[in-house]
């Protein structure tokens, strides 16, 4: 079962193709990992799965992405709104809200119209324990979510996404900023996640997409090198190019 389709996407930023002939299937509740050297596209590539590309002046696109219902999801009929709620997105740096821990996970909901205090609460808590924060702020839920740690504003990120109860996460290199203390937090997060949510990740970490990811994909220059099962693509790549990127040769 796929979570996107995606078919033979290009993508420029005015006359900058950042993005060539990209055709990938991403599988559902599963981690996919998007590597390569920095300026290949992968960030790209993330950004057209919530459509953010719309709001880059003079960004042009063609081809398609499809769901997991079949829908296109650039068509004029989709509700980017929505499409944005379904789509999670986690970015590099942890961007928590200048408000309580409390607010910073609600925040969506109440923007949704959803008052009722219960409620509210409930789904708070349910997201804190799914991003394995709850047990660590419980008693404290009204502090400011920037007196947090780095790798706790960054969990507090992802329950903040899954709040709105996504259907996909994206990542954005979401440890690049953090300690390896936190960084394995985060990692051993997106193996429990990845039950409930499909997510794909940009990492420039080889170690880390070889730990977390089922699926990688390798960009070069805008284009899909190569991609596969996670195993295959860094124990027995087809491509040269491939092979020397994870081995070190350039990037």
């Amino acid at each position: 079962m796929l979570a996107f389709k995606v078919d033979n996407i290009n993508l420029w930023y005015d006359d900058n193709q950042a993005l060539i002939d990209v055709s990938l299937d991403v599988p559902k509740n599963k981690v996919t990992a998007l590597i390569g050297p920095s300026g290949c596209g992968k960030s790209t590539l993330l950004r057209c799965f919530n459509r953010t590309n719309d709001l880059i002046p003079n960004c042009r696109i063609t081809g398609n992405i499809y769901n997991d219902e079949g829908v296109e999801i650039r068509d004029p009929s989709v509700d980017v709104v929505k499409l944005r709620t379904e789509v999670g997105m986690v970015f590099q740096s942890p961007n928590p809200f200048p408000m309580s821990i409390f607010d910073n996970v609600a925040y969506g909901l109440r923007c949704q119209g959803i008052k009722d205090k219960k409620k509210l609460g409930a789904v708070v808590e349910k997201s804190l324990r799914q991003a394995a924060l709850w047990d660590e702020i419980k008693d404290d839920l009204q502090r400011n979510a920037l007196k947090l740690s780095g790798g706790q504003q960054q969990r507090l990120c992802i329950a903040r996404a899954i709040a709105l109860e996504p259907r996909v996460l994206l990542m954005d290199e979401p440890t690049s900023a953090l300690d390896p203390i936190a960084t394995a937090k985060i990692e051993d997060l997106m193996q429990a996640l990845k039950k409930m949510y499909t997510i794909i990740i940009v990492t420039h970490s080889m170690s880390q997409a070889a730990r977390i990811s089922d699926k990688t994909a390798f960009f070069l220059l805008g284009e899909l090198i190569e991609s596969g099962p996670t195993a295959e693509i860094f124990q027995m790549p087809k491509d040269k190019r491939t092979e020397d990127y994870i081995s070190g040769k350039f990037g």
